[in-house]
């Protein structure tokens, strides 16, 4: 056997698209599909402050392992949220960026962040990810959204672990909406219905198509959608119409647009990635308000297709109690944090400490607030 090789990457285009999938599996949103799109669209780039730095181990030619990496020079697009810490920083006169994070840029979707089959290989990229913080002046290493297996497996080579709460939909092998709505309180499951029903009743419908039959007049569409609505909020605009466009020439197998049209025009769209067992809602838009419409396109129109496509999970992106009414349950989440400066990581130890038990206390209040008949 040849020695394990561990290279730095400063574009995706060093591995064959093949070779990466072969590592990440089905996650749509780890696939070199999708980090290239963020990459090649200038998305995650040094002048949006993601700087590409994947590990990737060989073994002669063949790619044993990878991590992706980028050099970060701000905390945005992240959703674990370590503004605090970089503030403690400025106010002790140090330097809190650039740091090292292995992520998925602007997509707060858990899964395998440290691609490779064996636990001492995991452990030797950790290590490398590490010493090249160290060598380069960065003030971190942060493997964010990782499995719960690989957060502890980080921690027993002492990273510092931090847990966080999405809400997520379980499919209980549901043959309809119906009777995924019969599992549910008669108050929750009456909301719904009148959330539903007084769109019916503005005369509202809905089409979902697979990215495999999506046009490029479509993906334009949704984008005008996603564009209107992060104006309306006065939000930050992270990705353009030729990642979108990307996504749909690239990936159309995993993705999916969810559109609602009234008086025979669209109106609103949602974007959705899938696999086999899992299902991740990402961007919306809408062109006009109507209560509710939101919950539509981004829940139940998902749930419906989870439903006909034996979907096991849908997972809603980050954050939102108001999910918890929706039948979604809260999971926690789980990142892994190396801080070079020894005070500082005592600190944040201590933070995390409180923070951990505070998060167990919240799920467990949720878990007992459950939308779901006892």
């Amino acid at each position: 056997m040849a020695p394990i090789e561990i290279k730095v990457l400063s574009s995706l285009a060093e591995i064959p698209a093949e070779e990466w999938n072969r590592l990440a599996g089905e996650n749509p949103a780890i696939s070199h599909e999708y980090f290239f799109a963020l990459e090649q669209t200038g998305c995650a780039s040094p002048r949006t402050g993601w700087q590409v730095c994947f590990l990737a181990a060989f073994e002669g030619k063949t790619i044993k392992g990878a991590l992706p990496l980028y050099f970060k020079s701000h905390s945005y697009g992240e959703f674990v949220f370590d503004q605090a810490w970089a503030e403690a920083y400025e106010t002790h006169g140090l330097r809190y960026y650039p740091k090292l994070v292995s992520s998925v840029p602007f997509t707060p979707v858990s899964g395998s962040r440290i691609l490779a089959d064996t636990k001492e290989l995991r452990a030797l990229l950790v290590d490398t990810a590490i010493e090249f913080a160290k060598k380069s002046g960065a003030s971190s290493f942060h493997c964010l959204f990782s499995t719960v297996e690989q957060a502890k497996e980080m921690e027993a080579q002492g990273l510092l672990l931090r847990q966080g709460v999405q809400f997520h939909w379980r499919n209980n092998s549901y043959r309809n909406f119906a009777e995924f709505l019969e599992t549910m309180r008669h108050d929750k499951r009456k909301k719904i219905l009148a959330e539903r029903r007084k769109l019916r009743e503005a005369g509202i419908s809905y089409t979902r198509i697979k990215g495999t039959e999506l046009t490029e007049c479509d993906w334009e569409f949704f984008y005008s959608c996603y564009l209107h609505t992060h104006h309306l909020y006065q939000s930050p605009i992270p990705l353009s119409l030729e990642f979108f466009l990307r996504l749909g020439r690239t990936m159309p197998e995993k993705t999916l647009l969810i559109f609602a049209e009234r008086e025979g025009k669209k109106i609103a769209a949602g974007l959705d990635l899938f696999d086999s067992e899992n299902a991740y809602g990402r961007s919306w838009g809408a062109l006009e308000y109507h209560p509710g419409l939101h919950f539509e396109i981004c829940y139940y129109q998902s749930i419906e297709f989870c439903i006909e496509n034996k979907i096991a999970t849908f997972e809603g992106g980050a954050q939102g109690e108001h999910k918890l009414a929706r039948g979604f349950l809260p999971t926690a989440t789980y990142s892994a944090h190396w801080l070079a400066h020894p005070e500082f990581s005592r600190a944040v130890e201590e933070f995390l400490r409180r923070e951990t038990g505070g998060v167990e206390q919240y799920i467990d209040e949720l878990n007992e607030s459950s939308p779901f008949k006892r």
